[in-house]
């Protein structure tokens, strides 16, 4: 059977779409689960490996949880809009909405030939119109409350794509997409406001069933530090500036502080004698990206700007330098450097002969500097002697008599920037008047549609600033001429809250009907990759938690409980690319075995969360082992045929019992768990139980049999759907097996009567012996000294003592 596997596929999948057997039931949304994997971005026409790993795998959970009665959720749709398909656009000729639908229809075609329970009913393409409107309403709704602006911010730049990039796109100083060299450009962007949600992000983590990686990674990317924000005067200027610091009780060691190089504030406090060296460092900064400045290898560098800053309690002057180890982003984009007490701060001023002074003493005699510990105020003027957490209080609370100081919360966190100056992107819904300044377009003028006919040849500008009959248009608020913004959604946007819309996804008159989400919701089951850790996770949930308080749902949280897929390797252990040459396409292997066998390996050969190589001997294993079942279940067809029964339940009908139950417990808890690899173990062994049985009893109890093949190929069917639907219909079962229950496990057969004990002689295993599971020490202890194996070792010799572990093992001590 299993070699005509891709037949067998045809015929169900053509029969479950005929009987619409995974229909998503809404008279049953009180058992509903949603299970939702990341979806795909049409980039290519054809599933790769990962896209296996992820859908069909993750298909096997949800068809366990159906069987288990739940009513089950699990649409999928298209990541569309975005960088990949505008650039092959550029490179081909071919329009990015044309080679995207296309690509969409083909893969259509592929995730329905893998056999997965997908309610096509509630398919989403991003790039379609009736979704990116809503896209467009979440960015008015935004902009309503105040989280979405406009400002002007430097940004990462890719002069190649032509576009910005969020700091998580650049990797080593480049273009993660493209390898070129990143540089840094003022532009007026948008923003939404995730700052404003930084607490709740952080606080609600620990509620969430997520990977401890993943929570950890958002955690340390909000950042949360408590201190103080102190303002620094300029000497022979009205100007300021404000430092964050969370050690405030060590303000009488700064000794210097640092700008960041692009803080407007340099080019107004530079004096001419160092104006030509504070540009070329700024050219320099410019080249390098955000997560490099601060990583902690990075060389610290800097210059001095000629001028003063007024120390805010001692009035001492200041030096004023720029470093590119802070960031104008970042905090208030200037740091009080305090060498006496920080690693950072102490390697600077070392290397350019700054001064160094000690602030801290700390509690034992180790306070070399630089010191980082806790300890007693010294050289700190009328605050000497104060343990450093009162000297915080003390210090800020001074500040605050002179309104240059007082105690905050910073966030390493910072806004969304979501502009992006390409094409194949859902256009911001926004109007430029003369008269009116910035008018949103009105609701019912939604969407704004994105033209098709459009040069996106790059060349630095937004390309929809090329087609006039898109940018001119009337204000909404006046009826004058005006300007539409010609930046595009960041498609981040876009999947930030896809979930929403997949259960009401042909809603025309809101994104969602509040009540009908608010039943649906959340995601009880979120599959994808952990590289998404602090991008669309963190944005989905800022997006979720924003619309639940301008009250259109009613939860917290998008996805309760989520889990990462590992990486599926090249045979070279190297990750898969077509460079290398080490790429695996599933197409060959399932025309060869059936999409079951692959399925089966890709949860047999790998560890879920972790992946690994792929190893074609593998997926020969678990083609033998479906022919091993078939075969199995022939030979249970010939038994019933033949007739002969017994209606007792001796001893080979009680170990059998035993196998079935244990199966069916350990699949059932390690499968929930996304431990396929061991469930499938366990179902290996209950097929060598069952041939074990046939082969070894006398007579076969057929009823007994039969109900344990039944039960069998239920949990069998998640891991083998179509399969399993083949071997349920040859049993003579009505259709379908997925409509059948999980099999409960007998706790009571778990109990054996009889148990198999090891034998030691002076701590070295001799032998075993068989005893009823009841007994007490003195019938195991007498079973153990009559037995001939263990005789042999003691014969002769004196018996010291005798220990008897109950349901484990016998010592027994000789001399």
């Amino acid at each position: 059977m299993s070699k005509y596997g891709v037949n067998i596929d045809r015929k169900w999948q053509k029969k479950w779409e005929e009987t619409k057997l995974y229909k998503f039931n809404k008279d049953r949304v009180d058992k509903k689960l949603y299970c939702l994997e990341m979806f795909s971005y049409p980039s290519g026409s054809k599933l790769h490996v990962g896209h296996w790993y992820n859908y069909g795998v993750t298909d096997s959970w949800a068809r366990l949880k159906r069987l288990q009665g739940y009513e089950v959720f699990q649409p999928m749709g298209f990541d569309a809009f975005g960088l990949p398909a505008e650039n092959y656009a550029i490179k081909t000729g071919i329009h990015p909405q044309d080679s995207t639908l296309e690509n969409i229809r083909t893969m259509e075609i592929q995730l329905r030939n893998m056999g997965a329970m997908f309610d096509w009913d509630y398919e989403i393409i991003t790039c379609n119109p009736d979704y990116y409107k809503w896209t467009q309403w979440i960015f008015l709704k935004l902009y309503e409350k105040g989280l979405a602006y406009r400002k002007e911010a430097p940004v990462n730049w890719c002069p190649d794509c032509n576009t910005v990039l969020a700091n998580e796109q650049v990797v080593n100083g480049l273009c993660e997409r493209c390898s070129s060299e990143v540089t840094k450009k003022n532009l007026t962007q948008w923003f939404f406001k995730i700052t404003e949600y930084a607490e709740e992000l952080l606080e609600k983590l620990d509620q969430l069933d997520w990977p401890e990686k993943t929570k950890l990674m958002q955690k340390n990317w909000i950042g949360k530090s408590e201190g103080a924000q102190i303002t620094f005067k300029i000497k022979g200027s009205e100007e300021t500036f404000e430092v964050f610091t969370t050690r405030p009780d060590t303000l009488f060691g700064v000794t210097y502080v640092v700008l960041a190089p692009e803080n407007p504030l340099v080019d107004k406090i530079t004096t001419p004698k160092y104006k030509e060296l504070v540009e070329e460092y700024q050219e320099k900064t410019k080249k390098l990206n955000e997560i490099d400045r601060l990583a902690t290898t990075h060389e610290k560098t800097g210059v001095f700007t000629g001028s003063y800053a007024i120390h805010p309690i001692t009035g001492k002057e200041i030096p004023i330098w720029i470093g590119d180890y802070v960031l104008a982003t970042y905090g208030t984009g200037a740091v009080m450097a305090v060498p006496g007490h920080d690693e950072r701060d102490f390697q600077f001023a070392t290397k350019y002969q700054l001064p160094i002074v000690r602030v801290i003493k700390g509690y034992d005699e180790k306070d070399d500097l630089p010191y980082t510990g806790p300890g007693t105020l010294v050289n700190s003027e009328g605050f000497d002697g104060l343990d450093w957490e009162e000297g915080k209080k003390a210090i800020v609370n001074f500040l605050k008599t002179k309104n240059l100081g007082e105690f905050k919360i910073n966030y390493r966190l910072r806004d969304w920037l979501v502009s992006r100056q390409r094409y194949w992107g859902a256009p911001i819904p926004i109007i430029y008047c003369d008269n009116c300044g910035i008018v949103p377009v009105p609701e019912e003028q939604l969407p704004v549609l994105l033209p098709y006919d459009v040069d996106f040849t790059p060349d630095g500008k937004s390309p929809l600033a090329k087609h006039h009959e898109f940018i001119n248009t009337t204000c909404p608020t006046c009826g004058k001429a005006a300007k539409r913004e010609t930046d595009t959604l960041d498609t981040f946007v876009d999947s930030s809250w896809y979930y929403l819309r997949y259960p009401d996804n042909k809603n025309e008159k809101e994104p969602f009907n509040k009540e009908w989400l608010n039943k649906m919701g959340p995601v009880d089951k979120y599959v994808g990759g952990p590289e998404h850790a602090c991008m669309h996770l963190l944005y989905a949930r800022f997006i979720h938690k924003a619309l639940r308080d301008m009250g259109y749902i009613d939860f917290d949280e998008p996805f309760v409980s989520l889990v990462h897929q590992g990486i599926i390797l090249g045979p070279d252990g190297n990750r898969m690319s077509k460079s290398k040459g080490n790429v695996i396409s599933p197409d060959g292997y399932i025309e060869s075995y059936g999409s079951d066998v692959f399925r089966m390996y890709l949860m047999f050969g790998f560890a879920y969360t972790e992946g690994g190589p792929w190893n074609d001997d593998g997926i020969k294993a678990i083609a033998r082992f479906f022919d091993r079942i078939e075969r199995l279940i022939d030979k249970f067809i010939e038994l019933k045929n033949a007739g002969e029964t017994k209606d007792t339940f001796d001893k080979e009908e009680k170990e059998l019992n035993y196998a079935l139950n244990y199966t069916i417990k350990s699949v059932g808890q390690d499968a929930d768990k996304f431990q396929f690899n061991t469930s499938i173990a366990r179902m290996m062994e209950l097929v060598n139980s069952i041939y074990s049985y046939i082969s070894s009893a006398k007579t076969i109890n057929l009823s007994f049999l039969d109900t344990t093949m039944k039960k069998f190929v239920t949990i069998l069917a998640p891991f083998a759907p179509h399969f399993s639907e083949e071997l349920w219909e040859k049993l003579g079962q009505d259709y379908s097996v997925f409509n059948q229950k999980w099999p409960e496990y007998d706790p009571k057969a778990l109990i054996k009567d009889t148990i198999e004990l090891a034998v030691q002689i002076n701590g070295k295993v001799r032998g075993k012996i068989e005893v009823d599971s009841g007994a007490d020490e003195k019938t195991i202890e007498k079973l153990a000294l009559e037995d001939e194996k263990v005789k042999g070792y003691i014969d002769g010799k004196t018996i010291r003592k005798v220990i008897v572990i109950k349901g484990k093992i016998i010592n027994i001590v000789v001399s």
